[in-house]
């Protein structure tokens, strides 16, 4: 999926949000998921919209199990906030981007 978001896999998940400077969402999805397809365009606007404030990566839990495993993602879509390198927010179900951008109002301002 190119565009504002991006996919990360267990070897690029340190880097790319553990170690960001920013703000990162990660969403955890799956390609069978029917609400991860409704919240997928919607991230990839906030993540267009908001370069510059947040990163918004993907991680595919059928491709990637054990970092699905490593935070507990019972279902889909789930969507972490991490910020310093800690989960400090999640996220469950998918939501129209109003509610979306409300449950990101502290990072976003």
């Amino acid at each position: 999926m190119a565009g504002a978001t991006m996919p990360v896999t267990k070897s690029t998940f340190t880097d790319n949000v553990l170690l960001s400077e920013k703000p990162v969402l990660v969403q955890f999805w799956a390609t069978w998921c029917g609400p991860c397809k409704m919240v997928s365009p919607v991230l990839e606007e906030i993540a267009a919209e908001n370069t510059d404030k947040i990163k918004i990566v993907k991680v595919d839990i059928d491709a990637e199990p054990s970092v699905a495993r490593d935070y507990q993602i019972m279902s889909v879509p789930t969507m972490i906030l991490f910020q310093g390198g800690k989960p400090v927010k999640q996220i469950v179900g998918a939501k129209p981007k109003a509610a979306l951008l409300n449950d990101l109002a502290g990072v976003l301002g």
